[in-house]
């Protein structure tokens, strides 16, 4: 198994989508894995307003069974940029009930 930390982010952690705020958190975790760019993890409560579930499911052999949801925005959804790890494997258990975005398709930023 690769290394896996995860860490508080001193801060503050903003989601921008469509040019709003759509998620801010100040008890956001950012999680390193081996070989794989950080990924910055917010509370669910703070971050599922803008959210909808998809049908989407990965499967990570680290982290467990991962859903996705849709960004709706202003200029409308964006397609499965979010996920969540509902029940993540005992390694990662501090981030059940948090949820990452793709940086590629939506900007994370610690202010």
């Amino acid at each position: 198994m690769p290394s896996i930390t995860i860490q508080p982010v001193a801060g503050t952690v903003a989601v921008r989508a469509g040019g709003a705020v759509i998620a801010e958190s100040t008890e956001a975790l950012e999680l390193c894995e081996e070989g794989h760019d950080p990924v910055l993890y917010l509370p669910r409560a703070d971050a599922i307003t803008f959210c909808e579930p998809s049908d989407k499911r990965t499967t990570c052999p680290h982290k467990g069974e991962a859903v996705y949801f849709h960004i709706d925005t202003k200029s409308g959804p964006i397609e499965n940029a979010a996920w969540s790890y509902e029940t993540p494997d005992e390694g990662v258990a501090e981030i059940a009930g948090f949820i990452a975005f793709q940086h590629e398709r939506v900007a994370v930023e610690v202010l």
